[in-house]
C-alpha cells in the first residue's frame, strides 16, 4: 500500500463517500455511474473508536454491500497518513482502512472541497435564490458556510473541467462599515489583535456578537449558544434581533468580497448549519444590499446571484459526483490518496 501522487482516473464500485465533522459522520454507497447514492445511516462519532468501526456499523445495520473504494471528506487539515478531527477524537488512517475494509483505494478531502464538488450539479428545489442576478454556465462559483466555524471554496471553471479551491477564507478580516457597526465593533472581542470573520459569523461566533450588540446597546445579555439567541429572536428579543441582523449584513459583505475575488458569476453558495436558522435574516434584504455594496462595482454584484443550498447533504452530493465521474473535476489528490496497487504516476 502507498501514498498516490495523482488524481485518480477512476474508482472501483462500489465507491464510499462519507461527510465527517466533529459530531457526526454520514455515509451513502455509489453503486455505479448512473444510479443515485444510496444513504446509509449516520453515527456519531462519540460512539465509535474510529472511522472504520463506524463505517462497519453504518453498512451492517443497512445491509448493504461492501465499499472497494473510498472518498472522504473531514472537517480538519489532510497532512499525512494520520489524518485527526478538528472537533472529535477521531484520527482518519487510510491506510489502516484499505486494509481493515479490503479497499483498494482511499481518498480524504477537505470539508468545504466536497461542498465546492456539489456546486455544478445543485438545481431545483436544492438551492433559493436571493435577489437579483442569473448565474453563468461554466463561470465561477464559491461557497460558504457559516456552522461550528466558516468554511469557504471556490470553484473554478477551466479547460472543460471543474477545479474546487479549498482555503481558509473564513478567517479574512471583518471590520465595521456601517453606522451600527462602528457602535458595535469597539466591544467585540479581538483574537491576536484582529477580529477574523469566523469570529463572528459562526455558530461559536454568535454569542461573541450578541454581547458586543447588548453592550453598545447597554442592556444586560447573557446568551452562551447560538442557539439561544436564534430562539430569543423569534420571541421578539431586540439585541438577538439586531445580532442576527447584522450577522446576516457581515455574511453578506463577506460573500461580495469572495464573489469579487473569484469574479464568481456562476454564483455564491451560502450553507453550513447556521443558515437554516437565520434563513429570514438572509432573505429581508440586508444580506443582498450588503453583498451588492461594492462601489465601484455595485453593477457587476447586481448581476452575481447568491443561493441558500436547501440540499440536505451537499457535501455527499459532491463527493458522489467525483466518484461517478471523476474526471470532470481537477481535484487535486496528490498527497491525499492511498492505493493498495501502488503509486499513480503523473503525466508531463
Amino acid at each position: 500500500m502507498s501514498l498516490s501522487s495523482s488524481r485518480p482516473r477512476g474508482f472501483r464500485f462500489p465507491v464510499l463517500v462519507g461527510d465527517v465533522g466533529g459530531t457526526n459522520a454520514r455515509f451513502a454507497l455509489v453503486m455505479d455511474a448512473t444510479q443515485p447514492a444510496l444513504p446509509l445511516p449516520a453515527v456519531a462519532t462519540a460512539d465509535y473508536p474510529d472511522i472504520t468501526a463506524a463505517i462497519q456499523a453504518s453498512i451492517a445495520e443497512a445491509r448493504a454491500p461492501q465499499p472497494r473504494s473510498a472518498i472522504i471528506a473531514v472537517a480538519g487539515p489532510v497532512t499525512g497518513d494520520r489524518i485527526p478531527l478538528t472537533n472529535a477524537h477521531w484520527v482518519v488512517e487510510p491506510l489502516q482502512m484499505i486494509d481493515s475494509l479490503m479497499l483498494e483505494d482511499v481518498v480524504i478531502l477537505n470539508d468545504f472541497e466536497a461542498q465546492a464538488l456539489a456546486l455544478p450539479g445543485l438545481a431545483g428545489a436544492d438551492i433559493e435564490q436571493i435577489g437579483s442576478g442569473t448565474a453563468l454556465a461554466g463561470a465561477s462559483k464559491f461557497v460558504l458556510g457559516p456552522g461550528t466555524g466558516l468554511g469557504a471554496a471556490a470553484m473554478i471553471h477551466a479547460a472543460d473541467t471543474w477545479i474546487p479551491v479549498p482555503g481558509e477564507g473564513g478567517h479574512v478580516e471583518l471590520g465595521p462599515v456601517t453606522d451600527d457597526d462602528f457602535l458595535i465593533w469597539p466591544h467585540v472581542e479581538r483574537a491576536g489583535g484582529r477580529v477574523g470573520a469566523e469570529q463572528l459569523l459562526s455558530g461559536t461566533g454568535l454569542p461573541m456578537l450578541a454581547r458586543a450588540v447588548a453592550t453598545a446597546r447597554k442592556v444586560d445579555r447573557d446568551f452562551r449558544k447560538g442557539a439561544e439567541i436564534t430562539r430569543a429572536a423569534s420571541d421578539g428579543d431586540p439585541v438577538a434581533v439586531e445580532t442576527l441582523q447584522v450577522f446576516a449584513r457581515c455574511l453578506g459583505r463577506v460573500a461580495g468580497d469572495f464573489a469579487l475575488t473569484v469574479l464568481a458569476r456562476g454564483g455564491v453558495y451560502i450553507t453550513g448549519g447556521v443558515t437554516s436558522y437565520i434563513a429570514d435574516y438572509l432573505r429581508d434584504g440586508g444580506f443582498r444590499a450588503a453583498f451588492e455594496a461594492k462601489a465601484p462595482h455595485a453593477g457587476l454584484m447586481a448581476s452575481i446571484p447568491t443561493f441558500l443550498i436547501r440540499h440536505p447533504n451537499p457535501a455527499l452530493e459532491g463527493l458522489a459526483a467525483f466518484a461517478r465521474t471523476p474526471a470532470l473535476f481537477a481535484v487535486g489528490t496528490a498527497g491525499r490518496q492511498w492505493t493498495r496497487a501502488g503509486a499513480l504516476t503523473v503525466p508531463h
